[in-house]
């Protein structure tokens, strides 16, 4: 049986901007979709801390090292600057291939606090 289950999760990450005229997606930093294995274009799921609000989007890069995370589209109706959230990536898996998610533990300045 196949399964769907955490693949990735950045968790805590503050949000540095958003744009509500753009076609749609999350930016993030390149370099945490290298750490955390989420691929462009991918699919997620954003959870607001601030407010509870979940949406789906899909990943873009934004520059390496530049400790962005960017809500764009509709989406961006529904946070704040400065909002935390959780990004978290799905797959599909057999229970044998399956080795658990790989974790992102974000301060408050975009930086990595450790990884799980």
């Amino acid at each position: 049986m196949q399964e769907i289950l955490l693949k990735a999760k950045i968790h805590m990450a503050t949000v540095t901007d958003k744009s509500i005229n753009y076609m749609g997606s999350i930016g993030i930093d390149e370099e945490l979709l290298e750490l955390s294995n989420i691929k462009p274009y991918e699919l997620v799921m954003v959870a607001d801390v601030n407010n509870g609000q979940r949406f789906l989007t899909y990943v873009i890069p934004e520059s390496k090292k530049s400790r962005k995370i960017v809500i764009n589209g509709a989406a961006a109706r529904l946070v704040e600057k400065g909002d935390r959230v959780i990004i978290m990536a799905f797959g599909i898996f057999s229970p044998d291939e399956y080795t658990g998610p790989k974790v992102l533990i974000m301060n408050d300045d975009n930086t990595v606090a450790s990884i799980k």
